[in-house]
């Protein structure tokens, strides 16, 4: 069976995103179980790799000879996308310029994605402060997936060997999670959860809900009732569907060691009610996805660590083991 081909884009060239591009494209783990190809800029992956010491890429191939090479790639390689001066920026300073060249990978690797070119795609991370100087208004990756690929359905979640969760609201401040629960919602998330763990680990998961407020509302005492009239009656539903479901749990004991041990997935309603124990538990090794797409997707689960940018500081793993997952689930 051939390796599959998985897009992972450079991200912004501002960050750690092409030096942990570059740390891909040569780790053997990777290349035994599948075929990386770099959606980026050439010349600036070779500025990299001169000032960090990493291997420069091997293997260039040109946006004109894409479409007849992918169908037989078997090796790493970069699909050099033109339009960046690899020379006029500076690594670690947030720009319009790299914003915009960050945002041309995603949406060419999306291109690939939708014609059948590759098999999944992995994100290497992107600045929203550089995204929104440019003009380009997207909270993040998981939005723009969602849209380009107009999943009817969609929500971000994150596997690690220490716990799987589920992502309700995403990048939206604390005063507008409440409007933006509903029970419908939670149930989408409920099913894309439950059907992608039953594809990556392979059983039928035990799923946990969260609660939004301190000890789960306790009986309606604090709160609007959110726990009664929203999250129990998604509960519910999904129960009726077959899904293993608990909940709504306290946040604050939801995620303990003993917990962890006897449930596959959690379902959270608010970003950091999952990003907080998770990163915690394994900021290296965690990998973002985003459920629902029409091609799957994957992610690093950090950002683009401008502080620590073209140093050779940059810790590669969760890029590894985004394009790792990635195969799995395009297997």
């Amino acid at each position: 069976m051939p390796k599959p081909i998985i897009a992972v884009t450079m991200g912004d060239p501002a960050g750690v995103g092409p030096e942990i591009c570059l740390q891909l494209l040569a780790n053997e783990e990777v290349c035994r179980q599948a075929t990386p190809v770099v959606f980026g800029d050439a010349r600036l992956l070779s500025r990299c790799a001169r000032q960090t010491g990493l291997p420069a890429p091997a293997r260039i191939i040109s946006e004109i000879g894409w479409e007849e090479k992918c169908g037989s790639l078997d090796e790493p390689a970069v699909l050099d996308i033109y339009g960046f001066d690899a020379e006029d920026f500076t690594p670690g300073r947030v720009s319009a310029k790299t914003g915009a060249a960050g945002y041309r990978y995603v949406e060419r690797s999306i291109e690939a994605a939708l014609a059948g070119q590759v098999a999944a795609v992995a994100t290497a991370p992107l600045n929203k402060e550089a995204l929104h100087a440019a003009g380009i208004k997207y909270p993040g990756h998981t939005e723009m997936f969602a849209e380009k690929m107009e999943a009817e359905r969609s929500c971000m979640t994150f596997f690690s060997e220490e716990m799987i969760c589920s992502l309700v609201t995403v990048h939206i401040g604390y005063q507008d999670v409440v409007p933006a629960l509903t029970s419908a919602r939670i149930q989408d998330v409920i099913d894309l959860t439950a059907d992608a763990v039953k594809r990556v680990r392979g059983k039928k998961p035990k799923i946990a809900v969260c609660g939004l407020n301190p000890h789960a509302g306790e009986h309606g005492l604090f709160g609007r009732g959110e726990e009664e009239h929203i999250i129990a009656p998604a509960i519910e539903a999904a129960r009726e569907k077959g899904h293993l479901v608990e909940g709504p749990l306290p946040p604050d004991t939801a995620f303990i060691a003993s917990k962890r041990r006897v449930v596959d997935a959690y379902v959270c309603l608010y970003h950091d009610q999952a990003l907080i124990p998770l990163k915690a538990l394994a900021f290296d090794t965690a990998v973002n996805t985003t459920l629902g797409l029409r091609v799957p997707r994957t992610s690093v689960d950090h950002g683009t660590a401008c502080d620590i940018a073209w140093q050779g500081k940059a810790n590669g793993r969760s890029l590894v083991e985004a394009v790792l997952l990635a195969a799995k689930m395009a297997g």
